[in-house]
């Protein structure tokens, strides 16, 4: 998808159906080094019957009546999509029926995101495959039966997927996370993973970008006392900005590989933190060196104290006063004249 991170921003519908709210949502997260901005596109009637029951955290008003009352019209998803690219982030919206993704489809939208809830709508996923985008899969509340026919399902029309860890409790505590599922996944389908986070904290996203994950969504919101069900389990700007910040330097760190062998950076540091050999004791020329007479100490610009060794038993050239550097033309080795 890109050389580094894809990292989302979720806002969802914590707008609440304030349109400047949408805006300043996206402003904020872009501000914050997100690559892109998500929402959700709810069509009611398309989506759900009217008695159906609500989700247990979600409560204080019927679900459709919610859908309707924080909805956006075309035009201001329209607006919405030019405002994230006037900012050079992609706009997203989550579809949670075919009436919903053809809308966004018309408006352009680049990247697809199928919510946990719709692994199963087999139907949508089709359709959406043939849009001939990128698709990301959550696979919050499946198993691996049911994911396997939403892959299979998308790579017969599509081979632009990326499935994305995810576990659909909110909040998700760290023991519930599951990274471990990401390896599995890639070995499973041989596409590119992420991770769909739903902690209350910065830390899961970053420890999934160590483990490769390719694009990370994150719940995002102006302020955790904003209403609906989603506010609370998100991140407040500066959050976020942090958690931006913590995948970046991740990036660096693994995608810049070291050679232990190149310590050529370090020579001023050798020469002042590790030992040379000097000498404990006056020792007249002639003198055969013991080891007694030899300590380690700084700075590094003598004989190494790994070369001890080597000195013990070397026969003085000169005098050589008590704790002095031993230096290579104040010595000759026994039987094979000057170390030098």
């Amino acid at each position: 998808m890109t050389d580094h991170v894809f990292l989302i921003a979720e806002v969802g519908s914590t707008h609440d159906g304030s349109f400047g709210n949408a805006i300043r949502a996206v402003d904020a997260a872009a501000e914050s080094g997100v690559d892109a901005v998500k929402f959700q596109t709810h069509i009611a009637a398309a989506e759900t019957l009217p008695n159906a029951p609500a989700p247990t955290y979600f409560k204080g008003e019927p679900r459709v009546e919610y859908f309707e009352r924080t909805g956006f019209s075309l035009s201001q998803w329209a607006d919405l999509l030019n405002h994230c690219n006037s900012l050079g982030v992609k706009f997203m919206s989550s579809p949670f029926s075919i009436d919903a993704a053809e809308l966004l489809n018309e408006l352009g939208m680049e990247h697809f995101k199928i919510p946990s809830g719709e692994v199963t709508n087999i139907p949508m996923l089709e359709e959406i495959a043939k849009f001939g985008k990128r698709v990301l899969l959550s696979s919050g509340m499946s198993n691996w039966s049911e994911l396997d026919a939403a892959v299979d399902a998308i790579l017969k029309h599509n081979d632009q997927l990326t499935v994305l860890q995810c576990t659909s409790s909110y909040p998700c505590e760290p023991e519930e996370v599951g990274l471990n599922v990401m390896s599995e996944m890639r070995q499973r389908w041989g596409v590119e993973v992420g991770f769909s986070d739903h902690t209350s904290s910065i830390y899961a996203p970053i420890a999934a970008a160590t483990l490769g994950a390719t694009v990370i969504e994150k719940h995002f919101t102006l302020s955790k006392w904003m209403y609906g069900s989603d506010a609370w389990n998100s991140l407040e700007p500066h959050e976020l900005k942090q958690m931006v910040e913590g995948v970046r330097t991740v990036e660096r760190i693994t995608s810049n590989p070291v050679d232990k062998d190149d310590i050529s950076k370090f020579s001023d540091m050798k020469s002042i933190f590790q030992k040379s050999l000097v000498s404990t004791v006056h020792i007249s020329s002639g003198t055969a060196i013991t080891r007694e007479m030899l300590g380690e100490k700084k700075p590094g610009t003598g004989i190494p104290a790994a070369e001890l060794q080597t000195v013990v038993g070397a026969i003085a050239k000169v005098d050589i006063s008590k704790d002095t550097l031993i230096s290579e033309d104040d010595i000759s080795i026994e039987g094979t004249g000057s170390k030098n």
